[in-house]
């Protein structure tokens, strides 16, 4: 079985493939009525259907999974963003693939990040992932994404054999 090494996620090395949601520093200096700081307009968050196709902010809770993960199908959303922003998490796995002439997910370029606590992620639209996993404890948050009800909110493909996400 093939093996997939995480590393850890970084803005710089996870923006072919969107961008990293993290909470202002405290250098940050948009204040907000001095008691909190904002960061506006942190994520490209895309929807390219036209009209009747709604934002669904949904929550989630993911039970922990267990390490190595044996990793057996990718997905993506062709027509919208997806973002993932965590309320109460620990760490988890962003697992990505960019896309192949032929429209599947590129195999080779495989890449496994583990997000720490307070990151979030907002996927580009159309990029491949693995569905969210979290790994060391339980998961909730907040995804939001563009649908209508349509095969075209999720593509999924399996994988010929599985492969082993390792830290």
């Amino acid at each position: 079985m093939r093996t997939l090494r995480t590393e850890p996620l970084t803005a710089e090395a996870f923006a072919p493939f969107g961008q990293v949601l993290q909470t202002p520093g405290q250098g940050d200096t948009n204040m907000n009525q001095g008691t909190a700081v904002r960061l506006d307009r942190c994520a490209a968050l895309v929807n390219t259907r036209g009209g009747g196709c709604a934002p669904n902010l949904a929550m989630v809770r993911a039970l922990p999974q267990a390490m190595p993960l044996k990793m057996r199908l990718m997905e993506r959303h062709p027509c919208s963003s997806q973002a993932f922003i965590p309320l109460q998490c620990s760490r988890y796995l962003v697992i990505v693939a960019p896309t192949a002439a032929g429209g599947g997910p590129e195999w080779s370029g495989l890449r496994a990040f583990v997000a720490g606590p307070g990151q979030g992620i907002n996927y580009a639209a159309g990029t491949w992932h693995h569905p969210f996993t979290a790994i060391d404890a339980p998961a909730e948050l907040a995804m939001l994404a563009w649908e209508d009800g349509s095969a075209s909110d999720c593509e999924e493909t399996a994988m010929a054999e599985p492969i082993a996400v390792v830290e």
